[in-house]
């Protein structure tokens, strides 16, 4: 059950077997359905999740209902709203598994206490922060002025789990475009 997250934490540097044993212990398992919500807009994040096995969807939702998918994550790695599990308010947007999932997830509090109490995971967190922050500077940048068939060719480059495990709708909106749009300039690749 924890394997995949001890390998994660054991990627970073040398901890010791009692720290390990002590962050493991934070962490409750959840099994999800396909599409369950985990955070609703209005709801404040309270778990940080990270995922065993499946995939975790940040989105928003227009005022016409279309979806607006801002970020994925897969196993091995960690996912919440971040902005509302810092600031403790109303998240904005969803979090969401596309697919049937295992997470393991950690309370607010167990969390900040592994990040003052640990060094070895206040890194671990802060590596989960300079990561997430690149992504979303490459993607926004990487974005502005790119065609439809640039914004496929950087996620084939960047982000190919897209392509391969989420459905053609959600990638479309991840990049800003139609599904329509998105299937066409496959087909041309």
């Amino acid at each position: 059950m924890y394997s995949i997250l001890e390998k994660f934490i054991a990627s970073k540097g040398h901890i010791s077997t009692a720290k390990m044993e002590l962050i493991k212990s934070c962490f409750k398992l959840m099994k999800t359905k396909r599409n369950e919500i985990l955070i609703q807009y209005d709801e404040v994040c309270k778990y940080y999740y990270f995922i065993n096995s499946g995939c975790i969807r940040l989105f928003t939702t227009t005022k016409d209902g279309l979806d607006n998918s801002r970020y994925f994550a897969f196993e091995g790695n960690f996912a919440t709203a971040l902005p509302s599990f810092i600031d403790q308010k109303p998240a904005e947007e969803y979090v969401q598994t596309i697919e049937k999932s295992e997470l393991l997830c950690i309370s607010r509090k167990d969390f900040y206490n592994l990040v003052e109490t640990i060094p070895e995971f206040s890194k671990i967190y802060t590596e989960i922060l300079e990561l997430g922050f690149i992504t979303a500077q490459k993607r926004i940048y990487g974005f502005q002025g790119f065609d439809a068939m640039e914004k496929v060719k950087w996620l084939m480059e960047y982000q190919p789990q897209l392509l391969l495990r989420v459905s053609n709708r959600m990638v479309a909106s991840y990049l800003g475009m139609s599904p329509s749009t998105l299937s066409r300039v496959r087909s041309k690749l």
